[in-house]
């Protein structure tokens, strides 16, 4: 067999292969190799492959390779191409545990794995021992993915709550409301109401009461969808099980409350950020979904054009300096700068980060907890770990002049920061730490990079139309003169909307002395936004164009970001 001859190769033959095959392609480079192979020797027992994706080579590259060099297929799985038949014959379960996935290529079965040697598990799991499995590599989030699908098909929570009790209003007294909250229906609905959203890729739920009911939204890809209702006589038993769930006061209805939930939802482990608010007909619940799985990104997937990545990565490598990530609240500035981090070589450096709150757990990699009440602020912390021998440091977010000031004697010291603002592009960002009271001259000697960034929708490719621009699109589009552009259509594979899934648009603003010199004589925004763009700046509806063109996205997308 070609690709067990493959696997009984020296380990080291091997590797030198697929790195060997990953230069010519141009994904790896020589001072990468010279990491990836350091790393091998630290740790023998896992596979060069994800050796090479963890310190931030292309994992799609990898896997194309290492599939090439296997005699194996390479396969992108989607929700067309699973064989929910075979897996009913192996079980759900098994493929969770070996992450290994059926699928259906032109009519031929194949299992899909992460790594050839998983693969080889279907010689053992064949139920029709006269169908013949060919093996193939995948991505490993295409395979959590596919596994969530079908675990969610084949366990799918069934919650019978609609009609089953008879009318009338829950008793809101506070000696039934935890009984009531641990009654089954209940359980089930809140259960539910988690998994469609972890099965519709959603980051928030919205769980509302309205005059006759209750409205359960969920935001995904940035928009809210109004999916489910409940009855309203379950509003108040509904609110208390995710407030025992989040170790809240479900006595307290007159005032806000936050909170956590740890839960395993569909096989994933998940932490949901709970936040109550009262209204004059109940209380509102606003959950947002924190999965470690959106933060396993590599920075070649955010959607960053070439030149504009190649620019970011060697900032992120710079010995010291600020750098800044900007944006509105749900712009994925958190997942920009947690890739980033990622791609670093995290054996070698002392990496820390401080933040409100810790959002998701990274290995090797100090994380500390901002908490105001005890007065361990972000300066304060920022200041502790200047004394821990740090290289790099990542600032949630400047707040305040102090925090300001501590990051930039950090940066100038010899430490590179990062760090996000709250700001609507990458030039107002200069002039924002300027009114919180940072002297001019040292954020021009500091700050090396600012990147301002949002998440456009990605038009569905099920259903998306293509077609020669207006004369009205030609003018918005401002000189640019695409054959055709994609617009939006909608379908049930995206619920109607015409868009599935996110992508980033970028605004990448390099400092260099001319700049530099500018903001030290503390110039209007205006006037530095200019001279910004005269530099080579692009603004971030250039970018949204760029994508446009590619036919990512939409023209209305792009308007309604920028």
């Amino acid at each position: 067999m070609k690709q067990l001859n493959t696997l009984k190769q020296p380990a080291t033959s091997y590797a030198n292969k697929l790195m060997v095959a990953l230069r010519a392609q141009g994904v790896l480079d020589g001072e990468q190799q010279e990491a990836v192979e350091r790393l091998q020797k630290k740790n023998r027992g896992q596979s060069v492959a994800q050796t090479l994706i963890d310190t931030g080579i292309c994992e799609e590259s990898v896997q194309k390779t290492v599939a090439q060099l296997s005699g194996m297929l390479f396969v992108k799985i989607d929700n067309e191409n699973i064989d929910l038949e075979f897996v009913e014959k192996i079980g759900s379960s098994w493929c969770r545990e070996h992450c290994i996935v059926p699928v259906k290529i032109e009519g031929k079965r194949y299992l899909a794995a992460q790594t050839p040697d998983a693969v080889f598990l279907a010689e053992g799991i064949c139920c029709d021992q006269s169908a013949k499995m060919g093996q193939a590599i995948a991505l490993r989030r295409d395979l959590e993915s596919a596994i969530d699908v079908f675990d969610a098909q084949t366990r799918k929570i069934e919650p019978e709550i609609r009609e089953e009790e008879s009318g009338g209003e829950l008793s809101l007294d506070l000696e039934n409301a935890t009984a009531e909250a641990d009654s089954s229906p209940v359980v089930s609905f809140v259960s539910n109401m988690i998994a469609t959203a972890l099965r519709e890729n959603a980051s928030d739920i919205h769980y509302e009461p309205c005059d006759d009911r209750s409205r359960v939204r969920y935001r995904i890809d940035g928009v809210l969808h109004d999916l489910d209702d409940a009855p309203k006589r379950l509003h108040a038993a509904v609110v208390s099980r995710i407030k025992i769930l989040a170790n809240l006061d479900i006595a307290e209805r007159r005032l806000p409350q936050d909170g956590r939930i740890r839960a395993t939802i569909l096989g994933r482990s998940l932490d949901l950020r709970v936040s109550t608010v009262p209204t004059p007909k109940g209380e509102k619940i606003v959950m947002r979904l924190l999965d470690d799985r959106n933060i396993r990104i590599g920075l070649d997937e955010l959607g960053f054009r070439k030149e504009i990545l190649e620019a970011w990565q060697k900032e992120v490598t710079a010995p010291n300096g600020i750098i800044l990530v900007t944006g509105p609240t749900g712009c994925g500035k958190t997942t920009t700068l947690y890739s980033s981090l990622q791609s670093m070589d995290r054996k070698r450096l002392n990496i820390s980060t401080v933040e409100d709150p810790v959002e998701y757990e990274l290995d090797g990699i100090t994380q500390i907890q901002v908490h105001d009440k005890i007065d361990m602020t972000f300066s304060r912390a920022l200041r502790a770990l200047l004394r821990q021998d740090p290289d790099v440091v990542l600032l949630g977010e400047i707040r305040d002049k102090e925090t300001a000031g501590v990051a930039i004697q950090a940066a100038m010291t010899g430490h590179l920061v990062l760090s996000t603002l709250h700001t609507n592009d990458a030039p107002s960002s200069m002039t924002r730490l300027i009114n919180i009271g940072v002297e001019p001259f040292l954020v021009a000697s500091a700050v090396n990079a600012i990147l301002a960034q949002r998440l456009a929708r990605r038009v569905c490719q099920q259903c998306v139309k293509f077609e020669e621009p207006t004369p009205e699109e030609l003018e918005l589009l401002g000189g640019l003169t695409p054959e055709k552009i994609p617009h939006a259509v909608g379908c049930n594979q995206c619920r109607g909307s015409g868009y599935a899934g996110r992508l980033g648009i970028y605004e990448l603003l390099l400092m260099n002395d001319e700049l530099r010199d500018l903001i030290a004589s503390n110039p209007t925004i205006t006037t530095f936004r200019n001279r910004c763009i005269e530099s080579g700046m692009q603004n971030l509806r250039i970018d949204g164009f760029a994508k446009l063109a590619e036919g990512l996205t939409t023209l209305d997308e792009i308007l309604r970001l920028t």
